[in-house]
Parts: structure tokens; C-alpha cells; sequence
């Protein structure tokens, strides 16, 4: 068969989910079978950021600037729940290599303690301080004013992105990664129906303005974790838990907080250095920060995708290194990496030719056009470093070696990222495209370090 009609016949079986061995057979078929449904599930995941971002713009700047300023601060949100989802996935595959089911299920219930613990802080924190945060944030008086609701409920209703995150990360972890994307696919169809809704309001139903994005896009996570729970309960995946799992197991746990530990660090310093290049974009107004918000949403779309071939290389890595195949991890890594790299050079030269008509589904405003274009331009000239980046990256995350990352995203955001884009944006006066190199010089830095370390084989040695 062609390459064509290999993919069109194992397409369906990939959607599908019915193909779970991955330790043996064909590597290039594996990273099919696993990609799929990762990147549909990812594009799923990305949806929800575009659909927001589509009926929010018409609420004008300050809506749209409060999204960006309400998600970067989400991001720490995310950092700890991708964090706890990398040593859930690692341990999850780590236990199906070797054919430690009733593990596997026990590290999945441990996981969900730990994410709802953690969402509970945040909430309280989320529901008692909204404005003081967009305030802390940079936002202007009337962007406070307008935008607070949707900040509260946000933070407050995280719990819902938190065991979102996990979960998934379970099925990942156990191989089927179709389950992800089934519930994301449900979440969506109802964040899709729920959004204009809430927003403009129909029939009995107010309308909420920005605040109605995040009313929707809470319900919808919610439905999610719900389903992802009748998943876990009535085994429909490897994984099945009961009643008589939801004990605290604290060795298990520990395990699980260890591993993670690593890959909340690591999300911590590289969200935290988004946050820090958001409050240096506020300094320039809300246009500018609004055409930034919406290019950010428009890259997610397509970095999701690549983010999901790159937890297909995390579930290979952690499940063959179970199996006792270090050879066979190593090489599904280079391959998914080639794969991502093919489709982010495609992506980024679309963005080059038609990023302003991009921007435009999403404002008239010329200001927020202008920036937003620049921004899309810019950051998508260096994908083809995101794509080896993310694969590596996650490669090590799935080996259950998270302090790795952690360096390297101390380094390049940190002591590189940050003061390169302050120095460039503040000091030296180049305002906006100043932000924007800082964070694709440090992307390609972070690809070009993480090759150089993983090339030396350290990750294979890791214990979880």
C-alpha cells in the first residue's frame, strides 16, 4: 500500500481507539495510531479558546483584553494541572508497560485527589479577589469594571480545567487517547451552542456579555469531567475504578507528586514568563493587547495539534521504557518529532501569507489588526523549533525525567526570555515586535538545548 492509503485505512482504527499495543510492531504506525486522536483532542482542547474568542471581539477591546489578561493568569492554573497530568501520564504508561493495571487505576484516583485539592485554593482565591487580580494585572479601571465577572468564575470554576487535564492525561497515559478526545469533542459541541447564548442572551436567558464566555465554557468543562468520570467508572478504557479505589494512598501519591513536581516547575516558569510578557504588552494599551490576545488564540489552534504529537511521543517513551525497550522509545521520539516538524512548517507559512486576513475574522478595529498580524507573523517564523521543542520536551516528561525541562524553561525563560523582552520592548524602545523575538529566540533555544540533552540517553536510566 502507499503512504496515502495506509493512513486512510488506519484512520478510522486510530479515531476509533481500538488499536492500545504500542510496544510492539511498527513505530511509524504506533505514533499514527496515538497521534490522531492526541491532535484532534488538542484541537478540540484549542476550540474553546477561538469559539471564546470569536463571539467575545464583538464585545469590543476591553472584553477582548480581558480574556487575555483572565488566561494568562489562568495559565499558572494550567501549569500545575499539565504538571500533574505529565507525572500522571508518565506513570500511567510506565505501570501499562508493564502490565500493572490495578497501578495504572490507583495512580489515575490519586491524581484526582491531588488536582482537586489544588483547585480548591485557586477557587477561593479566584471568587474573593477578581478585580484586585485584571488590577494587578495592568488593566484599566473600565476593564475591571466590565470584565470581573468573567475572571471570577473562570478561577472560580477551575476545577473543572484541573480534573479536565488529568483525566485525559490517564487515557493518554493508558494508551487511549481516543477517550480524550471523545469528551472534548462533547465539551465543545456544548461550549459551541452555550457561548452565544450566555453572551447575547435568547428567550429567558440573559445576556451576560464577556461574562457569559466564561458562564458557557465552565458548563461545558464540567459536562467533560462528568463524562470523563462514567468513562473511568464503567471501564470503557484499560482503566477502571470503583468506589473502593477513592482511598488515600499516600506512597502512590507521593510518587505521583514527585514525578510531577518536575512538570509543574517547569509550566510554572514558562507560564509565569507568559504572564510577565502579557503585563509588558498591556503597557503599550488595550489594542495592542487585544491583537496579541486574539493572535495567541489563533497559534493555540495550531499548537495544540502539535502538542498532541508530542504526548503521543510521551505515552511511547513511558510505555516501552516499561516494556523494557529504551531503543524503541528513543527512536519513536526522532520520528514524531520529524512528523511535527512537517506540519509545523507548513502552518507557519500559511500565517506568513494571510495573517492579517486572520485577524480580521476577529476585529475591524485597524490598531488591533496591526498588532495582531505582527504577532502571528513574528511567533510563527519560529515553529519549526516548537515542533522538535515540544517533542523532545515531552519525551522527557513521558520518561518521568521532569527536572530536565525544568532546567532548560528556567534558563531560556527565565535568565534569557524575560529580560530580553523588557530590555528590547522598554529599554531599547522597540515596543511590541521586541516581545514578540524574545519569545521565538527562546523557543529555538529551548529545541536546540534539549536535542543536545537528550542525545545523551540520561532520560532512559529514570525510575517511576
Amino acid at each position: 500500500m502507499t503512504v496515502l492509503e495506509k493512513i486512510i485505512h488506519h484512520l478510522p482504527k486510530a479515531i476509533a481507539g481500538k488499536e492500545q499495543e504500542f510496544t510492539s510492531g511498527s513505530i511509524r504506525k504506533a505514533v499514527f495510531m496515538l497521534s490522531v486522536p492526541m491532535v484532534l483532542e488538542m484541537m478540540m482542547e484549542s476550540i474553546f479558546f477561538l469559539v471564546d474568542a470569536y463571539w467575545v471581539s464583538s464585545l469590543g477591546a476591553n472584553a477582548i483584553a480581558t480574556v487575555g489578561l483572565t488566561e494568562s493568569v489562568l495559565t499558572l492554573v494550567y501549569a500545575i494541572a499539565i504538571g500533574l497530568s505529565m507525572g500522571a501520564t508518565a506513570i500511567v504508561a510506565r505501570r501499562i508497560g508493564e502490565k500493572d493495571i490495578p497501578g495504572a487505576s490507583q495512580a489515575a484516583v490519586q491524581a484526582i485527589f491531588v488536582g482537586v485539592a489544588v483547585a480548591i485554593v485557586v477557587s477561593i482565591i479566584g471568587i474573593l479577589f477578581p478585580r484586585e487580580i485584571l488590577s494587578l494585572m495592568g488593566g484599566e479601571p473600565d476593564l475591571v469594571a466590565e470584565g470581573y465577572g468573567y475572571t471570577q468564575i473562570l478561577l472560580g470554576g477551575n476545577v473543572t480545567i484541573m480534573l479536565l487535564f488529568l483525566i485525559n492525561a490517564v487515557f493518554r497515559g493508558a494508551g487511549d487517547a481516543s477517550a480524550a478526545m471523545k469528551v472534548l469533542i462533547f465539551s465543545n459541541l456544548l461550549n459551541i451552542v452555550l457561548d452565544p447564548l450566555f453572551i447575547f442572551g435568547w428567550g429567558p436567558v440573559p445576556a451576560f456579555g464577556v461574562k457569559g464566555a466564561a458562564i458557557a465554557t465552565t458548563i461545558g468543562r464540567g459536562s467533560a469531567v462528568i463524562f470523563q468520570l462514567f468513562i473511568l467508572f464503567f471501564g470503557w478504557t484499560k482503566i477502571k475504578v470503583g468506589f473502593k479505589d477513592f482511598v488515600i494512598r499516600a506512597a502512590t501519591m507521593m510518587n505521583l507528586v514527585k514525578v510531577s513536581l518536575g512538570g509543574i516547575g517547569q509550566f510554572i516558569i514558562g507560564t509565569s514568563s507568559w504572564v510577565f510578557l502579557m503585563r509588558i504588552m498591556a503597557e503599550f494599551g488595550s489594542e495592542v493587547l487585544a491583537g496579541y490576545t486574539i493572535a495567541i488564540r489563533v497559534l493555540m489552534f495550531t499548537l495544540m495539534p502539535s502538542w498532541g504529537m508530542s504526548n503521543a511521543a510521551a505515552t511511547l517513551v513511558g510505555q516501552n521504557l516499561g516494556a523494557g525497550k529504551p531503543d524503541r522509545a528513543e527512536t519513536s521520539v526522532w520520528k514524531t518529532g520529524k512528523y511535527n516538524a512537517w506540519f509545523m512548517i507548513f502552518v507557519s507559512l500559511f500565517y506568513l501569507f494571510f495573517a492579517d486576513w486572520i485577524i480580521k475574522i476577529f476585529s475591524s478595529n485597524p490598531e488591533v489588526i496591526k498588532y495582531g498580524a505582527l504577532s502571528l507573523r513574528i511567533i510563527a517564523a519560529g515553529y519549526v523549533f516548537y515542533a522538535y521543542g515540544m517533542v523532545i520536551i515531552q519525551a522527557f516528561n513521558g520518561a518521568g525525567d521532569t527536572k530536565t525541562p525544568t532546567v532548560i524553561n528556567f534558563f531560556c525563560f527565565w535568565l534569557f526570555q524575560l529580560p530580553f523582552a523588557y530590555a528590547a520592548a522598554i529599554y531599547f524602545g522597540w515596543g511590541v515586535l521586541g516581545v514578540l523575538l524574545a519569545i521565538t529566540i527562546a523557543e529555538a533555544l529551548i529545541a536546540v538545548v534539549g536535542i543536545i540533552w537528550f542525545r545523551k540517553g540520561k532520560w532512559k536510566e529514570v525510575k517511576v
